[in-house]
């Protein structure tokens, strides 16, 4: 059998060469993903952004653009126009005003500016305002008008509460919540329309801040009572005065003259024991004697002296107290659990830490709850919906979660196609890989807003930069009493934040 063998005019394989040449091709390779990577890294996509809408003001007409900043209803109208709800296209405009006798019409209409709910002698957007007394409106519930009484619909003109009412307001500082009133008395509705408390009533008030807490009802005898948002009556209304106030289904009220802490069955503790109660955590109480904070128990133990000019509750039976015009932290056993350094300190608890501050720093510490000193700066964002702070620690702003981790943009902006970087005293925007997209020309700059538009300042004047980098407001605007600064496409941000509008 021949062998196989090699052929004379074939030379020697000459390994030296292959893998010269194996190398030149990965190189090739190298260089080219690098060039694809480097063209692909530099461009950006738009950013994705749901539609809302806004009011506008300009050349003295109002009128309502969406996230976009397209208009969708032309600036014509000469007063201000609500836009409740964002994400709804019902928007509310007022119209043949009569300054003289204080008289005006209102109407709704959508983004084709066709007139709705017209079955309706007017509509309104109900006001509220929170306790900083900050303008809000509900934002799934109208007003409407009809043969001059009052009544409710929803965004979809569905009837709430039939016009049978002389008057209809928000409940301060409560959502959802409207008192309503015929022939001089009040009463209590909800959202869905369910009557809480008929008109029975000569006032109304919240318990606390919070609707499932309860209500305050005031009868025409000065009587007070008490009742929840299922109309399930806590007390009958019997009391001369209950306070605004409520904790683990205890509350405070004044019988005979005197204060008492009481539970759902009308149990009484501490019978003139106090002359306030600020606040009940558990069976302890923070109350106050003489002008003096201190805490007692509801079987009327002293768990913490009265020694002391504030005293706030925080958790796991910590308080905030003053003494001598400062602040710390002290606990029912008595420990100090942080000195008494702080002109203020609070207690952030949806985020889990205390943020104190002295007159002598700019900068605030931030405490965690093992009360140790995390970071000393500025808090100038917190992001409870993404969960980070943005602080300014020795002159730069830094990213942290609430465990005082820090993070970049990058991670924790996830939406964002832009994210703000400074090289040296100038500012710039890369995109997620790091590629600068926007070069490092301005004096200051925003991170990107959720309609993905920048606000850049040069020279002493604001613009603004699309999701892509491009410049769609050249820097023009002093904005120097502008306390937020947010721009939508070539519309910024107006100084009244409670009118909540834009203009350019």
């Amino acid at each position: 059998m021949s062998r196989g063998r090699r052929y004379s005019g074939e030379g020697k394989l000459n390994i030296k060469k292959v893998v010269a040449v194996l190398i030149a091709l990965a190189l090739v390779i190298i260089v080219v993903i690098s060039i694809a990577k480097l063209l692909g890294g530099n461009k950006v996509e738009s950013k994705v952004v749901a539609t809302e809408y806004f009011a506008v003001y300009t050349e003295g007409k109002w009128g309502v653009i969406d996230s976009k900043g397209k208009e969708i209803v032309k600036p014509s109208y000469d007063e201000a126009i609500i836009v409740p709800n964002s994400k709804e296209a019902v928007f509310i405009c007022t119209y043949d005003v009569n300054y003289n006798t204080n008289e005006y019409k209102t109407k709704a209409i959508n983004e084709k500016e066709d007139q709705l709910f017209t079955e309706y002698d007017g509509v309104r957007a109900i006001e509220n305002y929170d306790v900083n007394n900050n303008l809000w409106y509900e934002d799934d519930v109208l007003i409407v008008t009809k043969d001059g009484k009052y009544g409710l619909i929803d965004f979809d003109g569905k009837v709430l509460a039939n016009c049978e009412y002389d008057s209809i307001t928000a409940l301060r500082g409560i959502e959802n919540t409207f008192v309503t009133e015929k022939d001089g008395k009040k009463g209590l509705v909800d959202n869905i329309g369910a009557v809480i408390a008929e008109n029975n009533y000569k006032d109304i008030k919240p318990l606390t801040d919070k609707a499932e807490d309860g209500y305050i009802l005031i009868d025409e005898n000065d009587r007070y009572g008490l009742v929840k948002p299922d109309k399930t009556a806590i007390f009958e209304n019997t009391y001369q005065d209950i306070k605004q106030i409520y904790g683990d289904n205890k509350y405070v009220v004044r019988e005979n003259g005197k204060w008492s802490v009481a539970d759902r069955d009308g149990n009484l503790f501490l019978t003139d024991k106090f002359d306030d109660v600020t606040s009940i955590n558990g069976e302890n109480v923070i109350a106050v004697k003489d002008g003096k904070y201190g805490v007692l128990s509801t079987e009327g133990e002293e768990i913490i002296g009265f020694d002391y000019d504030d005293m706030s509750y925080t958790y796991e039976n910590n308080y905030i107290a003053k003494k001598d015009n400062k602040y710390g932290i002290i606990n029912v056993d008595g420990t100090t659990k942080v000195d008494f350094k702080y002109d203020s300190l609070i207690y952030r608890q949806t985020e889990g830490f205390f943020d104190g501050s002295t007159n002598s720093s700019a900068d605030n510490d931030l405490i965690d709850r093992n009360f140790e000193v995390k970071l000393s700066g500025i808090i100038s964002e917190i992001n409870d919906e993404n969960g980070y702070m943005k602080v300014r620690v020795d002159g730069e702003y830094k990213y942290y979660n609430f465990r005082f981790e820090e993070k970049t943009n990058v991670e924790l902006l996830k939406s964002n196609t832009l994210f703000l970087s400074k090289q040296g005293d100038k500012y710039g925007f890369v995109n997620k890989d790091g590629i600068v997209i926007v070069d490092y020309i301005y004096d200051d700059a925003t991170e990107q807003n959720r309609f993905g538009y920048s606000s850049v300042k040069k020279d002493g004047k604001w613009g603004a930069i699309d999701s892509q980098g491009r410049v769609v407001v050249e820097p023009q605007y002093a904005m120097e009493n502008n306390s937020l600064i947010e721009f939508i496409d070539e519309w910024h941000l107006g100084e009244d934040l409670n009118l909540n509008y834009y203009t350019k």
